[in-house]
């Protein structure tokens, strides 16, 4: 028996130990951030290592998190346990049930699939039960500061230069309350992407929880006549009713579900079918574990699963392995193609890039484990932090 203790002021918690605590144990946490991006190193008594990453956006106070109430339940425990652990930590600091926990749960859970890959000799997508291999991508515009015209240009050239067939852009206002970015612009981009595009191209939007029901519903109309097929997040998406309405009035695909982080949240959303499509982001819901539960929840009912990648540190390598796995995989991978301009904190991250988009397919490799290395000159100027067991 061992008694681990939470810093967060938590009561001890006694716990078993179980056949999963065999073999090598955790015995230090290590990371490396910045405010905008936070990687994870797991290391076990051997000293074999796994590499992760927090959930992008405040990940120097993701990363603390990680520590103080995520690493005291982790360390002395076996790398097999990773699934008792994962379950037990919202159960411990159970007076602490919102988003930071979870992006920091998925540190420790990526960076312990990728040391189990390192171990066996293979992706992670092989130890989910699928395979290395190709994934269909469509490309992800993140952008509303962009006119119709600029952004059917740039869309040809990713065509042209990377061969995508299938294309997302922006509509609406970021939590809008029905404003647009600027007025006449949700009319305008929504026929202007389709004839730019042409008749067969694959081609979404994302209302980023930007219109009423009334409204997303008038825009879902607009998008079915000009043979759009994926809504992403009309309402706000801490509504479902809000959300419901919308899917049962449109014919065409709603999505949504990338904020969601509470796994009684994702059980309604599936069960009472508020989307057509789930989209669990990987680190903001706590992992790959968690991922897959939510993926095999909609699975079995009938709704297939298009996480939500917005950026390309780690979190697209993670989505990609997941796709390969899941028995519900939707038609695509999403691929941001904001690239150093955008995004400069995507710069220099790795040293040789997992982003390779070739006639409008990723690629998951065979190497094991998740299959990259951190730039070690991007490591030598992040703030560091250790937590080691005693």
């Amino acid at each position: 028996m061992s008694t681990p203790y939470s810093t967060s002021g938590a009561v001890p918690v006694s716990y078993d130990r179980g056949a999963q605590d065999t073999g090598l144990r955790i015995k230090g946490v290590e990371t490396f951030c910045t405010p905008l991006i936070g990687f994870v190193r797991v290391t076990a008594e051997d000293g074999s290592a796994g590499w992760g990453q927090v959930s992008t956006y405040n990940s120097d106070l993701t990363c603390e998190i990680l520590h103080r109430q995520v690493v005291p339940w982790a360390l002395g425990r076996g790398m097999g346990a990773l699934e008792a652990v994962i379950a037990e930590i919202p159960l411990r600091e159970h007076k602490f049930p919102g988003t930071y926990l979870r992006r920091a749960m998925a540190g420790l859970d990526t960076a312990v699939w990728d040391w189990r890959g390192k171990q066996a000799g293979k992706p992670v997508a092989e130890l989910l039960g699928g395979s290395a291999g190709e994934i269909r991508a469509y490309a992800s515009s993140m952008r509303r500061d962009i006119t119709p015209e600029a952004e059917a240009e740039r869309m040809l050239r990713l065509r042209d230069q990377h061969g995508f067939d299938a294309f997302k852009v922006r509509v609406g206002a970021e939590c809008g309350q029905d404003r647009d970015e600027w007025v006449g612009r949700t009319e305008a981009i929504i026929p202007a992407i389709r004839a730019a595009m042409g008749p067969e191209a694959a081609l979404l939007v994302d209302g980023n929880s930007g219109f009423s029901p009334a409204r997303a519903i008038e825009v879902g109309r607009m998008l079915e006549a000009n043979g759009y097929e994926h809504f992403e997040e009309p309402c706000p998406y801490w509504d479902q009713e809000q959300t419901a309405e919308v899917t049962r009035a449109l014919n065409i695909d709603v999505a949504g579900g990338e904020q969601d982080c509470d796994m009684q949240h994702w059980k309604r959303m599936i069960a009472n079918q508020v989307v057509d499509i789930i989209q669990p982001d990987i680190l903001y819901l706590g992992g790959m574990i968690r991922s897959m539960e939510v993926a095999r929840m909609g699975h079995a009912a009938g709704l297939p699963c298009t996480p939500h990648a917005a950026n390309l540190s780690l979190v697209t390598l993670f989505t990609m392995h997941l796709l390969r796995a899941v028995p519900n995989p939707g038609r695509y991978l999403e691929f941001s193609i904001e690239g150093d301009d955008y995004y400069p904190w995507q710069r220099d991250l790795f040293l040789t890039d997992p982003y390779q988009i070739t006639a409008g397919k990723a690629r998951v490799s065979d190497a094991p484990g998740w299959g990259i290395e951190i730039n070690p000159e991007w490591l030598a100027k992040s703030t560091y932090k250790s937590s080691e067991a005693a």
